[in-house]
């Protein structure tokens, strides 16, 4: 399946080849976001975040279903040891998936009270889990179990799980939800998807200086996202930042200067860099699980 780049810079060449061709390797799910690469056997695990699944994908053994009921998983990730650690929207949690197998609450609360549903997650180089705390496993039928939120707003959370110490880091978003490291560490960029049910709400990613590599501190608006909202976030080897919408990944510079943008046939949710060399490109959109590959390369697997 080959599908249109649009060129804003010529430094987008370095990035995707025009004639790059997007490749659909599955379908089927009722909701795709959350896709984690596993090099040791070259496949996905994504979640079907609406259908309350997890699944797999390799080019040997096409599609599985890895959990159901998943909990509304929706993002996923590796921590240093390998094991996949994931938001819980329905938990209201964050867990991890341990060595025999079963999953683990690793945290479910903050000063005592249940988290919103925990939406997304990046692993930092120390081991800690930094993830976004958007209501919408409350507020959403088809993500969560509903409840009654008890934080008292959306939050950046950072989470230790060798300690257990939790604490919010950035507070001044509505709807937090994507979140990447730079290559360095040394900037946190949050996507902010409140446009999705409010009226007039942001539809941008902020970014924010990591400061003692414990704290996020003076935010301001990287790029605003149109069409729709941007949800998830990847950063390649060079800094430059990767943003699903509603048509497409749109990829920006470090600066900010939009470089171009690679369409995709349905609304774009999350998206994560795999392959044995780290260059190409799984999106997870609508229904489906894509792929495209790129002549740079993420900074995680």
């Amino acid at each position: 399946m080959a599908e249109a780049i649009e060129i804003y810079d010529h430094r987008l060449g370095a990035i995707v080849s025009p004639d790059a061709a997007l490749q659909k390797l599955a379908n089927g799910a009722v909701h795709s976001e959350g896709p984690v690469y596993i090099h040791e056997d070259d496949s996905v695990v994504w979640s079907d975040a609406h259908g309350n699944r997890l699944l797999r994908w390799s080019l040997t053994d096409n599609v599985s279903v890895l959990r159901e009921p998943s909990d509304y998983q929706s993002g996923n990730y590796r921590d240093l040891e390998g094991r996949l650690v994931a938001c819980s929207s329905g938990l209201r949690a964050i867990i991890r998936r341990e060595g025999d197998g079963e999953w683990k609450v690793l945290v479910d609360r903050y000063q005592g009270k249940r988290l919103n549903s925990p939406n997304d997650l990046v692993v930092k180089s120390d081991g800690t889990i930094w993830f976004t705390d958007p209501p919408y496993g409350i507020t959403e039928p088809n993500q969560g179990y509903g409840g009654e939120q008890e934080q008292p707003g959306s939050y950046v959370y950072r989470f230790n799980p060798a300690t257990g110490e939790i604490y919010p880091v950035v507070t001044d978003m509505v709807r937090p939800n994507g979140l990447a490291f730079s290559p360095d560490e040394s900037l946190l960029y949050v996507s902010d998807t409140a446009a999705f049910n409010i009226p007039g709400g942001p539809h941008h990613i902020r970014v924010y200086d990591v400061v003692d590599s414990r704290w996020a501190k003076n935010g301001r608006v990287f790029a605003v996202i149109e069409p729709g909202q941007p949800d998830g976030l990847r950063v390649d080897e060079h800094g430059n930042v990767f943003t699903t919408s509603q048509d497409s990944v749109q990829v920006y510079s470090c600066d900010g200067t939009p470089l171009g943008k690679i369409f995709v046939p349905e609304t774009c949710a999350n998206l994560t860099f795999g392959g044995k060399e780290r260059h190409r490109l799984f999106i997870t959109a609508g229904h489906s699980l894509y792929a495209i590959d790129l002549q740079t390369r993420g900074v995680q697997l």
